[in-house]
């Protein structure tokens, strides 16, 4: 298999996922908040990264819109986390353009995809911080890179769902992410030895 085409297996969340989207399709409210309850915190980290404070505005937002379009989804769990990521990016796209009247720093940009395997430097040292620690470290990286690495490792998205997600080729999203996660993994190290040196 090339490593464009690689699906990541579906968890037992994204199994759970695509029951509550398909009885929260039939009208069945507790299932529509069970899939709230599943995919907002990982949407919620991701909103973070690109709008910051205004994340929770955006995520009402965006969850509007899906409870309003829910009908017309039709896939699996992860591609209900990778539709919903969709909206998410263009609700938040839609409030940075909205507030470019008022002068902000940059936050990030897009492309995203495959990360290193398991148990790697980065993605341990990440597991160690805090959201907070974590969401402003990545907010150093190139927006490309960042919204690559919050797709991928807050999200859950696999490299295809995350490319879709994107517009971008699996290829440039694999590229942006293993970027950012190097280049965190070295901020990382480089922090850890200012620590041991004090």
């Amino acid at each position: 298999m090339g490593e464009g085409t690689r699906q990541a297996p579906t968890t037992a969340l994204d199994s759970e996922l695509g029951l509550a989207v398909e009885r929260a399709q039939g009208g069945d409210e507790g299932a529509f908040a069970n899939a709230y309850r599943i995919v907002n915190p990982g949407l919620l980290g991701y909103l973070r990264g690109i709008v910051g404070e205004d994340a929770e505005d955006v995520a009402s937002e965006t969850w509007l819109e899906i409870a309003r379009d829910l009908g017309r989804f039709h896939g699996d769990g992860l591609g209900f986390r990778g539709w919903t990521a969709t909206i998410a990016r263009h609700r938040a796209l839609d409030h940075l353009r909205r507030m470019r009247s008022r002068p902000r720093p940059a936050r990030l940009e897009a492309d995203v995809m495959s990360l290193p395997a398991t148990g790697d430097t980065a993605s341990e040292a990440l597991e160690a911080l805090s959201t907070d620690q974590v969401l402003a470290l990545i907010e150093e990286l190139p927006r490309d890179q960042a919204e690559a690495v919050l797709l991928r490792v807050v999200v859950g998205l696999d490299g295809p769902t995350a490319a879709r997600v994107l517009g971008k080729r699996p290829g440039a999203v694999r590229s942006a992410a293993h970027r950012g996660l190097r280049r965190l993994a070295k901020e990382l190290t480089g922090r850890g030895r200012e620590r041991n040196d004090r």
